[in-house]
């Protein structure tokens, strides 16, 4: 579920490329069956782990820091190479590189599923997030080489409405498979869909671009790799080593040295990943970091409220997959409206208003305590959360797109698209600490009123980063365990509620950086195709209904 959010500019990617021929119907069809079914390879995957974690964290014995690397080890190295993976694309072929993405992520997907030990599943969760930027960037790609841009509207609709539906499913699938078989099944469902990409794609022509002459931005790939992967190392090794580590200082200062020289080295590269001149926008800028904050409130929330819900609610895995679906459903079906607010009274007014209702749902969050019907606790929270996403998304795709020439667009909207990425991937890692020193601080004086012995205490300080899944002491009579238990349950509530203070604060600065630094800029005609593409959405939505 921290995947649960589409990034921004998806559409935006495809129309913004550059003129090609119409295709043959049926050529058509097949690509847009192979980048569908690829595509959902990673948004079922992304949406499904999540609700697997807290089964995770019990079959392999898992802290939070490892549970915590289960996911950003797949994010980490999607996030810093999925600029790098369009690129190669473009000069080596397309479909090639998609290919190949699509097996990379199979075989990583199988080695999770026969994982033994939490490196292992670390170790493969990488090797997934490597085939993944390869993959994500491909199905976009070649949808746009392939449909000329009076196809793009339809065929760019139907592949967000598909591609919407599969990340609908994941939590639901991923949650059914834990409860009924187990989490590895999670991972081995992809193997039948790959194989079925991989047989369609040799229907699928190849393309490259042919004006693509310099030199691919290794470098520049390196840095960010280095930069994002010290930082996160860091801060979530800060739970178990505390912030004097040298290690962890180590970490930290080696991130924001590699991030620090990384704009340096994209002046001199011959094609940079970022090119610094488009953040010369002001508008652009802004519409960057509006996504850092409002995609980094998202990130700690999707990943630690699997986690409240099955571990703290007592949630089965299946109904806390399906506890997030409203979010999705509720994206998915005013996806239309939002674009009609951008066209009504331009994108700056919906991106100061969407995550100002944003962080109300983030408030709402706020309530829930210990049981209690969903529909009065969490399903309000999760409404309100997804309006005030769907209202963000389309302005900010056409914010980004108005903001550089016609022939930066597509680049443009792949910055930003990363650029959420990264921001749920530092989000996990940093707000993890608040999480940790909330509960640790609030178990603390919750056990202080039930005078427990020294051993007892000690055993459970042991267990800090284990969170709400901490063991009980064996020993004690069933009266106390009830109490210490009750105890663990409130100190987590009490530390997702920091959480989502800070997350509240993230959507109210996002909101801020709108009024601030963004205006209504001139809608380029590849915007309107993408809001063009929304009307193709709600007929696939009606047609599936």
């Amino acid at each position: 579920m921290a995947h649960m959010l589409k990034p921004p500019c998806d559409a935006a990617v495809v129309m913004s490329a550059a003129e090609t021929a119409s295709c043959e119907a049926k050529v058509g069809r097949w690509v847009l069956l192979a980048t569908i079914l690829g595509s959902s390879l990673a948004f079922i995957d992304g949406t499904a782990v999540n609700v697997a974690l807290p089964a995770l964290q019990k079959d392999l014995n898992a802290n939070v820091a490892s549970v915590q690397w289960i996911v950003e080890a797949y994010s980490l190295f999607l996030a810093a190479l999925i600029l790098i993976g369009g690129s190669l694309g473009d000069k080596f072929g397309r479909k090639r590189v998609f290919g190949i993405g699509v097996a990379l992520f199979t075989l990583a997907s199988m080695g999770c599923g026969l994982a033994q030990t939490v490196d292992q599943l670390i170790a493969m969760r990488a090797i997934q997030g490597i085939g993944g930027a390869l993959l994500v960037p491909g199905s976009l790609a070649i949808i746009s080489s392939t449909f000329s841009r009076a196809q793009r509207g339809r065929a760019i609709g139907l592949w967000s409405s598909y591609t919407a539906i599969t990340a609908s499913l994941g939590p639901v699938l991923g949650g059914w498979l834990v409860q009924n078989f187990s989490w590895r099944g999670i991972f081995f469902v992809n193997v039948p869909i790959a194989v079925i990409v991989l047989i369609l794609l040799s229907f699928v022509p190849e393309s490259r671009d042919q004006t693509f002459k310099g030199k691919l931005d290794w470098s520049g790939a390196l840095l960010t790799t280095t930069g994002l992967g010290a930082l996160v190392f860091g801060l979530i090794s800060e739970n178990d080593l505390g912030f004097w580590h040298p290690l962890v200082w180590g970490s930290l200062v080696l991130g924001i040295a590699a991030l620090t020289v990384l704009p340096f080295s994209e002046q001199r590269a011959q094609s940079p990943l970022l090119p610094l001149e488009l953040f010369r926008s002001r508008i652009f800028s802004g519409a960057n970091l509006f996504t850092f904050l409002l995609y980094g409130g998202m990130g700690s929330f999707a990943f630690f409220l699997p986690f409240n819900l099955i571990q703290v609610q007592g949630y089965s895995a299946l109904a806390a997959g399906m506890a997030l679906l409203p979010l999705i459903i509720v994206m998915f079906l005013l996806s239309r409206w939002s674009g009609s607010l951008t066209d009504r009274y331009g994108p700056k007014l919906p991106l100061i208003i969407g995550p100002l209702f944003s962080a109300f749902g983030f408030a709402l969050f706020l309530i829930p305590s210990i049981g209690g019907n969903y529909w009065t606790t969490f399903f309000p929270a999760t409404l309100t959360l997804g309006i005030g996403l769907a209202i963000s998304i389309a302005p900010l795709t056409t914010t980004v797109m108005g903001a550089v020439e016609s022939q930066h667009a597509g680049l443009a909207s792949g910055i930003n698209n990363a650029i959420s990425r990264v921001a749920i991937l530092i989000s996990i890692a940093g707000l993890s600490i608040v999480v940790l020193v909330s509960f640790t601080f609030n178990l603390h004086h919750y056990l202080a009123a039930l005078h427990l012995d020294m051993g007892t205490k000690a055993q459970i300080d042991g267990q800090l980063t284990r969170l709400a899944a901490i063991n009980v002491p064996a020993g004690l009579s069933s009266s106390v365990q009830s109490s210490i238990k009750f105890a663990i349950y409130e100190a987590f509530v009490d530390a997702f509620r920091a959480s989502m203070s800070i997350s509240i604060g993230l959507a109210l600065l996002s909101s801020l950086t709108a009024w601030l630094m963004l205006r209504s800029p001139k809608i380029p005609v590849q915007a309107s195709e993408v809001r063009r593409s929304y009307k193709d959405e709600e007929k696939v939505q009606l047609a599936s209904s």
